[in-house]
């Protein structure tokens, strides 16, 4: 008796002589390709390979061989899985870097920023409501909605340069008034 099988190492795994065949052609048929596929999306020749021995794992361990038809489709869509999870851990370690220090330390709670905030838009309601009607729309398709400024001139029959101007006269107004120190 194998005493290698027994051991945690080799929990899980599929010992199959017939399957470990398979597993060996298919690596040596295909890997090269799984390696360039895999460093065309991760754009890292290391990440690759780490990636492509980790589907190869996951093909050795799997629990019921059998039942995939194609093993060359299965292991390229672990490894496309694999790698979508990877560019997803590199995305959120980028925007959100471990040895950063915390830029929010400074800021109040949570609480006291959500009622400062609220104030503040309270007031930016309050500061669009006491403009003209025209700057107010402009502003806030601009601003707001997001429209280009093509597109609002369109909407309001008025000229570029004009939404321009009512764009940018809201843009003042509100910030003079949010921005305003209040008076005791």
């Amino acid at each position: 008796m194998d005493r290698r099988a027994n051991t945690p190492a080799n929990a899980g795994v599929n010992l199959d002589p017939a399957f470990a065949l398979r597993i060996a052609d298919l690596f040596r048929d295909h890997n090269r390709a799984l390696v360039a596929f895999l460093q065309c999306r991760l754009n890292s020749l290391s990440d690759a390979q780490e990636v492509a021995q980790e589907a190869y794992v996951r093909l050795v361990t799997m629990d019921k061989p059998e039942q995939v038809d194609s093993l060359r489709a299965y292991l390229f869509r672990v490894a496309s899985n694999l790698a979508v999870d990877r560019l997803r851990a590199r995305q959120v370690r980028a925007e959100h870097p471990v040895d950063a220090p915390d830029e929010d330390l400074h800021l109040a709670p949570i609480p006291e920023r959500h009622v400062h905030a609220t104030a503040q838009l309270q007031e930016l309601y309050k500061a669009l409501r006491e403009l003209p009607a025209k700057t107010g729309r402009a502003f806030v398709m601009h601003v707001i909605d997001g429209c280009e400024i093509s597109v609002i001139a369109r909407a309001m029959k008025i000229s570029e340069r004009m939404v321009r101007y009512h764009v940018a006269n809201a843009l003042a107004h509100c910030r003079a008034r949010v921005d305003e120190p209040e008076m005791p």
